[in-house]
């Protein structure tokens, strides 16, 4: 019988693949600013290949691509009419990925994300946030996803929202805040506070995900984590934030003057890309501290993905493939290698 999302997570990790918006901008398939998921519909194949890549890199769940396919998005850009039918088909995609490779025991994950219209001055935003939720959570329901992840959210009381409608349909709920600069939530919340909040409304799993690289996300995760009880999930985005920027939505590339306004987000944060290896080390101290569900945001490639799968023990299908300097022309050790390529440094 199959096994939950939560009975995996006592057995041990599970890694989680998100960061389909960046991957799709970068590919030329979704604007960047607007973000909105329309490839689902334009081309679903390539949404396809990116669950592919994903899957054979490691991640144990499959995310069906709803992340901004909301209402309020598709109201930016005149397109409300196309919001089922994205819901629908982004999580049809991933249900026909995750069936590509039986042998594998993936989970398929429904997600809602921040609405950006929550204000808690304004009452009837919870109204608009909470229809917003139910009709995704349901769409997800109906589709038959193992769970669903609330994510990228910064206000508590936003959080709560989603949280409800998970839960209203019986579902398993992971809430992920999203953490700004001054390490607190937009009401006020240090990261363990906010997470202790929903974890006692009835969250599975609750944690991070998103704005902060690596370093700057274990640091709040450890106090998460000395706080809940329940299983906790880190999810940072692969990029080098700072104790000075610790969000890459205003992250400065000193490198560079030639960045239109200077803010390197969204478009021009090639340069401070953490490689794979640290990525790695961030899944191998989420393992030291008792994270389990660990995974990557916005920017994740799969040789990310792939070496935080091999760091927590796993052995996915795409490890046929990695690397094997040993047989470099100049690098290499293998003794048939002509000497004449090892004797220049290039």
């Amino acid at each position: 019988m199959k096994k939950d999302l939560i009975s995996r997570l006592d057995a041990g990790p599970v890694i989680f693949a998100e960061g389909y918006l960046f991957a799709m901008e970068r590919r030329g398939y979704l604007s960047a600013g607007p973000f909105v998921p329309e490839v689902v519909l334009e081309h679903p194949d390539v949404v396809t290949q990116l669950h592919r890549e994903f899957i054979r890199a490691g991640s144990d769940v499959v995310q069906a691509f709803t992340y901004y396919g909301h209402r309020e998005k598709l109201r930016i850009i005149g397109k409300e009419h196309l919001l089922e039918p994205m819901q629908k088909n982004a999580l049809q995609i991933a249900k026909d990925a995750a069936n590509e490779f039986k042998d594998l025991d993936l989970m398929v994950c429904g997600d809602v994300a921040n609405t950006n219209i929550f204000d808690p001055k304004d009452k009837n935003s919870f109204k608009e946030c909470q229809r917003m939720y139910e009709e995704q959570v349901l769409w997800a329901k109906e589709a038959g996803v193992d769970f669903v992840v609330a994510e990228t959210i910064n206000w508590v009381d936003e959080m709560k929202i989603a949280l409800k409608a998970i839960k209203d349909e019986g579902l398993i709920a992971v809430a992920n805040y999203a953490i700004p600069r001054g390490d607190l939530t937009r009401d006020g919340h240090t990261a363990e506070d906010a997470c202790k909040i929903v974890e006692d409304l009835g969250a599975d799993v609750v944690g991070l995900n998103c704005y902060r690289g690596p370093k700057m996300t274990m640091k709040l995760l450890k106090e998460v984590r000395k706080k809940v009880s329940c299983h906790v999930a880190g999810l940072p985005v692969p990029y080098r934030t700072t104790e000075e920027e610790p969000g890459f939505l205003n992250q400065t590339d000193h490198g560079c003057d030639c960045i239109p306004g200077g803010n390197a987000f969204p478009v021009a944060l090639d340069n401070l890309f953490c490689n794979r290896f640290e990525m790695a080390e961030f899944a191998k101290e989420c393992l030291k501290e008792k994270i389990n569900l660990i995974g990557i945001c916005c920017g994740a490639e799969a040789h990310h993905v792939r070496e935080m799968a091999v760091a927590v023990g796993k052995k996915p299908i795409a490890m046929k493939y990695m690397p094997d300097m040993s047989k470099h022309f100049h690098h290499g050790t293998d003794k048939s290698l002509k000497d004449v390529n090892k004797e220049i440094k290039y």
